[in-house]
């Protein structure tokens, strides 16, 4: 099962929002971190649905931590975010 990098952050007085490096446009968020994390693979799985017919692209592959470290705009996301593995539950063009 592919994995897609999620970035947490909570600002005070809000809720929980998630984003993803790869997949650009693409959030959701909840009260708590649970919420939060249980939304993600369920946002990415709808995103993924009809993202060629939205952008005329294939849905974006995930990049492993490893890549993503290296990449000076996610270093600057990263920095005062959560970091984590959010399984992709459908079958798409970049999971395969």
């Amino acid at each position: 099962m592919a994995h897609y990098i999620a970035l947490i952050h909570k600002d005070p007085d809000t809720g929980y929002g998630v984003s993803f490096p790869d997949v650009p446009g693409v959030i959701t968020g909840g009260d708590t971190i649970d919420e939060a994390l249980q939304n993600a693979p369920e946002v990415l799985a709808f995103a993924a649905e009809d993202w060629r017919e939205q952008t005329g692209n294939p849905f974006p592959k995930p990049r492993s931590i490893d890549d993503l470290r290296s990449d000076a705009a996610f270093q600057r996301d990263a920095a005062d975010a959560i970091v984590a593995a959010i399984p992709f539950r459908v079958r798409a063009e970049a999971a395969e």
